[in-house]
């Protein structure tokens, strides 16, 4: 169980740290014109870029702290947060008609609700 949790957070950390690259370091113009990008219209490119901050936080935050056994506990935080963005993102490729993309980001979220609740559960970090 320990090694499909970390599996599965290595997994998500790596799609936020992509996805949050992408969003804070490629110009709002080239993600709208790219697959899947069109949910850029109507948002500034200071809140494109916040979430792709964000995103990277949520990178660090599913791996570092249980790596250097500082607040490990930030692990599940992370997870629980990774749920609720994933959420959102639901809605807005929802309310577009992108039902591939409302997939993919169940398929992110129910991974995030299986380390949260592996970490807050049965494969604590603490006992």
């Amino acid at each position: 169980m320990n090694l499909a949790l970390w599996i599965a957070a290595g997994l998500l950390a790596a799609v936020a740290l992509f996805s949050g690259m992408v969003k804070t370091f490629v110009p709002k113009e080239k993600l709208a014109a790219a697959h899947g990008g069109g949910w850029t219209d109507g948002k500034s490119e200071g809140f494109i870029k916040g979430l792709g901050i964000l995103e990277v936080l949520a990178a660090v935050g599913l791996i570092l702290p249980a790596v250097l056994d500082i607040a490990p506990v930030m692990v599940p935080v992370t997870a629980v947060c990774w749920v609720l963005l994933m959420v959102g993102a639901m809605a807005t490729h929802g309310r577009r008609g992108e039902n591939a993309l409302v997939a993919v980001n169940f398929v992110y979220l129910a991974i995030a609700v299986f380390v949260a609740w592996g970490r807050f559960g049965p494969e604590t970090f603490t006992g």
